[in-house]
């Protein structure tokens, strides 16, 4: 059994853009509007957030509904004619820290531009509130490194998250944590750890993601 000490908390940051949007020009290319999120967007934002993260570490990440963003933050959506969602920015602010909670594009709708204008939208409105910096915390899909790399941003603090499955491995949950909860069996838990203990980890655990912060000044 590890030694690591894991907090079985959910990490609230999900972030995926694909490798489409680097080197893509500042609108994306097509009927496509972005603008601020609507409540009768939520249907099709919800199947924009799910299906974008299907083939990424997040591809079992399901909302039922949309997380709300309390102002000064916000949440934006690029549209197309028919006010279908194809891509998703959700942006929380608290003081001198703005952060993207959520990014996605919708895989049908990618090599577009799309993930490039929402956040040239969300730099515009970050800025206009004198929010000094925009964060966001992504695990290590390579596409997903590659597009912050390209839209500026540096690279800086890390974790690593745990997801120790029962069913992917017999055993799993008993090498996270030392004793259950009478009356209770885990079967998958979520986990945080330190990243000096990502190779030994890895050794003990099926599926393992480094989270990386990537910040820059709006």
């Amino acid at each position: 059994m590890t030694s690591t000490v894991l907090t079985a908390v959910l990490n609230r940051r999900i972030t995926f853009v694909s490798q489409s949007s680097m080197s893509l020009p500042s609108t994306p290319r097509g009927p496509w509007a972005v603008r601020a999120y609507l409540p009768a967007d939520e249907p099709s934002w919800l199947r924009c957030r799910v299906l974008s993260f299907l083939g990424t570490p997040y591809y079992d990440n399901v909302l039922p509904a949309k997380p709300p963003i309390a102002p000064p933050g916000f949440a934006l959506v690029a549209v197309d004619a028919a006010g279908t969602v194809a891509g998703i920015m959700d942006v929380t602010v608290e003081e001198a820290l703005a952060t993207i909670e959520t990014v996605a594009v919708h895989p049908d709708h990618q090599h577009r531009g799309i993930g490039r204008a929402l956040l040239a939208e969300a730099r515009g409105r970050v800025r206009a509130l004198g929010v000094g910096t925009l964060d966001a915390w992504t695990r290590d899909a390579p596409d997903t490194l590659r597009w912050y790399r390209a839209m500026g941003f540096a690279e800086s603090d890390h974790y690593v998250h745990v997801y120790a499955d029962d069913h992917a491995a017999p055993g799993e949950t008993g090498r996270a944590i030392g004793a259950a909860r009478p009356g209770l069996a885990p079967v998958t838990l979520h986990l945080h750890g330190a990243l000096a203990e990502e190779e030994t980890l890895r050794k003990e655990f099926t599926r393992v993601y480094v989270c990386r912060r990537f910040a820059l000044t709006p």
